[in-house]
């Protein structure tokens, strides 16, 4: 149940005096219906009213105040026509200007040769100097209530910021005095106010530097939401924890077949790596972990190495990726790595109908499967297993805490190992998977050489072309990249079907065409027609950026990649560079650069290492763009903002975790305010994980 404290914040807004319906429905339009979305929602921009000695002294622009008397009333022809009044000073006149104006409205605020207080932007037009719609208008005795600094919140259409701040006035009035839930120790060190000082410093600042966005009272409010999410996140990793585990030991006889039968030397980090699961898998305890491994780091053999731990206990073991091609490539990987110790590997996508399907799913129950490769259809009702004992969820930007906990319950209480090629900076990490503990995989496999990657104005493509023609001729695959599916008049972007028919008049029916608007069987053909040498050409979309995997092929093209951000740049990138050849990575861009577009090039000439990359690109573009917005799976936040705040996400991963550990039904007086927290942040992950309720 929500604390009986937070229940004003939970009102409609319409009981603030002055708000009605239509109001109440404007504002939720821009930014949600209920006090606490009024309250929680921070100043975009502040406005500094300068009080000016008189109207000589405005600035074409400036936003001031003045004392006028007014001179005369000038009505417009016609109602379409705007209503002017006229005033001035002993410098000069001022016009104030009127559009869809009530007159007798406007005659009895400003009458004839009353003196009035008029503040609003002043524009300078045709000699004249005026404001349109001041923003105040009032007697000399009224001084006080313009303020010299007032905030600017975010609008919809018909909604002004003069009802804007009224309802954030009358929302403040309804603030209680919260139980402090954050930490004393780290209030004193940080000097930060109580939350209800913060919010009234953050929507009433007394000064310009008070409205920054790093003040005292903003890093506690942003603290206040990083810790509210940390906090959900460390109480699903305690669940997760604290759920009965099973201890998955054996003999180590497969994990040694696999690593004596493997096509290469592991890397001290795929050996790291799968040490930290295989003491997970042994311990009571659920395993809940990431593996982050740059792109070629190998971290599909290490998922290996932790089936073939798993099946040696007689458990099962599920692969789920996002898509069916991504399914079919760990199908195959899985059947060359565990083939030493005799395991059998499946496969169940969306295609698989029938007596094919029939089959596989007897296979699982009866436990005749060892490991399923597939997509999210393994989790469909009807897909059951005879001992499921590791999940393993691919490339997964795609799902939440919530999903990961609801796909682990397909087993008696199954480890859970996520893996992405995507290399996170930390500290996004932590907001996405923070109920996971991480393994990193930062070393490539012994033999590969660096990529050689060069930036190459387009203009020069028919060199590029020409040196296509030597490659092939020594038996190289080329990887065409382009931004486009299908030619555009509105875009000056290639598309792969112009850049398709240009190189097929090239190398004829040596090019093949890949792109997502085609059917996954025919994807699938083309993908395995290229890796088996079908093709020495393979023009494609982004597709190729997860799962198409050649290693044969050693150049990639990536056409206008000013237009790609740096992530899918590495992403790409990685397609080549898998064996032990010299790769190369041809950037073909097309001028003139902007700062960003030269600045991530650059970086791309510069480094192969993802991690790097990832922290480049969230200094570049900011965390919000840094996955793609679709993809990313990062919490929206209000009151935090994690390229000015990021140093804070650490502590709150801490401290939530200590709480969390210390404290998992938090009954303590500090863990009771906690909960008022995650009801205030709607944190309800967090809410229901709680033991007690």
């Amino acid at each position: 149940m929500r604390p009986d404290i937070l229940f004003p914040l939970f009102a409609d807004i319409t009981v603030i005096d002055g708000i009605g319906p239509r109001t109440a429905d404007l504002i939720e339009k821009s930014v949600g219906r209920r006090v606490r979305d009024v309250l929680l929602t921070p100043p975009s921009n502040m406005v500094e009213r300068k009080r000016l000695p008189n109207i000589e002294s405005a600035v074409d622009g400036e936003i001031a105040t003045f004392s006028v008397t007014i001179t005369e009333h000038l009505p417009g022809a016609t109602r379409k026509q705007p209503y002017k009044i006229m005033t001035h000073d002993e410098t000069g006149n001022l016009l104030l200007t009127f559009f869809h104006a009530r007159a007798e409205y406007l005659r009895r605020l400003l009458p004839d040769d009353s003196e009035r207080l008029i503040s609003g932007k002043v524009e300078r037009f045709r000699g004249q100097t005026q404001i349109t719609h001041p923003d105040y208008m009032l007697p000399l005795s009224d001084a006080d209530d313009i303020p010299d600094f007032e905030t600017i919140y975010p609008l919809t259409a018909g909604l002004s910021q003069k009802m804007m701040r009224k309802a954030i006035t009358g929302v403040f009035e309804m603030v209680p005095d919260m139980p402090e839930w954050l930490d004393s120790a780290l209030m004193a060190s940080k000097d930060w106010p109580t939350w209800k000082t913060a919010l009234e410093r953050l929507h009433f600042p007394a000064s310009k530097i008070e409205a920054g966005g790093d003040t005292m009272h903003r890093q506690r409010l942003a603290y206040d939401e990083l810790f509210a999410k940390q906090l959900a996140l460390a109480l699903a990793r305690e669940n997760t924890r604290a759920q009965k585990g099973r201890r998955f030991q054996g003999s180590g006889e497969y994990v040694k077949e696999v690593l004596a039968s493997a096509p290469f030397t592991p890397t001290n980090a795929q050996l790291r790596a799968y040490e930290e699961i295989a003491v997970d898998m042994d311990s009571p305890n659920r395993m809940a972990r990431l593996l982050q491994g740059d792109v070629g780091a190998g971290k599909t053999f290490v998922a290996a190495l932790a089936a073939a731990h798993i099946c040696q206990a007689g458990a099962q073991v599920a692969i789920m990726a996002p898509t069916e091609i991504l399914a079919r490539q760990h199908l195959k990987s899985m059947t060359d790595f565990l083939d030493a110790p005799n395991l059998t590997v499946a496969a169940l996508t969306g295609r698989d109908k029938g007596v094919q399907r029939e089959a596989i799913l007897r296979g699982l129950k009866e436990g005749h499967i060892d490991v399923i490769c597939g997509t999210h259809a393994l989790f469909q009702d009807g897909v059951e297993f005879a001992d499921l004992g590791l999940v393993i969820i691919d490339e997964q930007h795609r799902f939440g805490v919530k999903d990961r906990l609801r796909l682990s319950q397909k087993g008696k209480n199954a480890d859970i190992l996520v893996m992405t090629a995507t290399p996170i900076p930390r500290t996004l990490a932590l907001t996405s998977y923070g109920d996971l503990d991480i393994s990193i995989l930062d070393e490539k496999p012994a033999g590969r050489k660096p990529i050689n990657t060069r930036i190459v104005p387009i203009e020069k493509m028919d060199a590029v072309v020409e040196g296509l023609s030597r490659a092939i001729e020594k038996g190289e695959q080329v990887y065409w990249v382009c931004p486009l599916v299908e030619d555009s008049d509105l875009v000056d972007l290639s598309s792969v079907e112009e850049r398709f028919r240009h190189l097929s008049a090239i190398f004829k029916d040596r090019v093949g065409l890949l792109h997502g608007k085609m059917k996954a069987q025919e994807k699938e053909a083309i993908s395995e027609s290229f890796k088996r040498g079908g093709y020495d050409i393979l023009v494609a979309t982004t597709v190729i950026e997860v799962g198409v995997d050649a290693p044969n092929a050693t150049i990639i093209v990536i056409e206008h990649a000013e237009r790609f951000g740096l992530a899918q740049l590495h992403q790409l990138r990685g397609r080549v560079g898998r064996n032990d050849k010299q790769s190369s990575c041809i950037l073909l861009y097309k001028g003139p650069l902007g700062v960003s577009g030269k600045a991530r090039l650059s970086i791309m000439r510069e480094t192969e290492d993802g991690f790097v990359i990832a922290e480049e690109d969230w200094n570049l573009r900011g965390s919000g763009d840094l996955l793609g917005a679709q993809q990313s799976g990062l919490p929206a936040y209000k009151l935090a903002d994690l390229d000015k705040h990021k140093h804070l996400l650490e502590i709150a991963m801490q401290d939530a975790r200590l709480l969390a550990s210390t404290d998992s039904n938090l009954q303590t007086p500090r863990g009771q305010a906690a909960r008022t927290l995650l009801y205030l942040f709607e944190q309800d992950l967090g809410i229901t994980l709680m033991k007690s309720g």
